[in-house]
């Protein structure tokens, strides 16, 4: 499918000057209020947050106009991958959520919103939730941070380092130098990030088989091996460095607690009980401190995933019912 493209001189943080491009599409009509959904890490913009966009579900184009965006450094939009030269592939500049949000401010401004009803995003999509709370706290009414955190974690820091070693350490990524994919590191990629993004419940009760599979074997194989096969590894190491460096803290003395409290946005807080590294327990402590936050726990085994719609159907039924009473409010 055929997206568009909003092309911005993007001064980032890291002190370049990028000709960066968004890859976005819209649904619905712009004169009803604006939601806005980026993607995520391994995302890209035809699978995001599906199972809660439509006519029959809480994100419905009849009632919203909805803008997907690519996230920079996801493959769609500006990334190692496909940008021209002179930033192309290891050249490319490092890029942060900061980057991201003020990329994204233009696109919307662009589309003549200038107020979103909804900024909500799953993992990488919900931190960018809060950074944009954060960052223009006058131009979004609600977030809906989705099995995410304002703050990345030492621990999630850290397991994002083991899946990075990963790709940096396989044959054929050749020490960035390689011009072939990198098919023995995506592979190995995807088999190390599985057993996090998944849970423990999740194998104990085989869940595999209520996806149709036959066995845990062939969902690995097909969900993780192959589809990660199609990422570019500097693609993969360019998010999990914005990942890595998540924090809203950092515009408020790096006052976690009072961060938070200085979003104004109403927000919808909604982590999986079993996500391994977007821990439960840290959206709590999230909601202490946000002036208008709501907590929602997903009970799920699918771990983190089950943030992104591809949990259950009973998943999917109770965030599509929450965020609609969310939106009611």
């Amino acid at each position: 499918m055929a997206y568009e493209k909003f092309e911005v001189e993007l001064p980032l943080k890291c002190g370049v000057t990028l000709p960066a491009f968004l890859t976005y599409k819209t649904l619905g009509d712009p004169k009803n209020p604006a939601v806005m959904i980026p993607t995520c890490y391994t995302g890209r913009i035809a699978g995001t947050m599906n199972a809660f966009i439509g006519d029959d579900d809480a994100v419905s184009p009849k009632k919203y106009f909805v803008i997907v965006v690519g996230l920079l450094g996801g493959s769609e939009s500006s990334s190692p991958s496909n940008q021209p030269a002179p930033f192309d592939g290891a050249n490319f500049p490092k890029t942060i959520y900061e980057d991201n949000i003020h990329a994204q401010f233009k696109l919307m401004k662009y589309l003549g919103v200038d107020k979103l009803f909804c900024y909500m995003g799953y993992s990488m999509g919900g931190q960018q939730a809060y950074h944009f709370a954060t960052l223009y706290p006058d131009h979004v009414q609600k977030i809906i941070p989705l099995a995410s955190s304002a703050q990345t974690s030492g621990f999630n820091w850290n397991f994002l380092e083991g899946v990075k070693s990963t790709l940096k350490a396989s044959s054929d990524f050749m020490a960035n130098t390689y011009t072939e994919p990198v098919i023995v590191g995506t592979t190995a990629f995807g088999r190390v990030y599985s057993n996090w993004a998944l849970s423990y419940e999740w194998f104990k009760t085989k869940a595999w088989e209520a996806a149709g599979y036959k066995s845990s074997e062939e969902y690995l194989l097909s969900d993780w091996e192959k589809r990660l096969n199609t990422w570019d590894a500097r693609d993969l190491l360019q998010m999990a460095v914005t990942w890595q460096e998540g924090d809203i803290a950092i515009y408020h003395d790096n006052d976690y607690a009072k961060a938070l409290g200085a979003i104004k946005a109403e927000a919808l807080v909604m982590p999986s009980r079993t996500d391994q590294y977007f821990r439960w327990e840290e959206s709590v402590e999230e909601v202490k401190y946000l002036k208008k936050g709501t907590l929602a726990i997903i009970e799920t085994v699918w771990g983190h995933i089950a943030g992104g719609g591809v949990g259950t159907a009973e998943d999917n039924v109770f965030i599509n019912k929450t965020i609609s009473e969310f939106f009611a409010k």
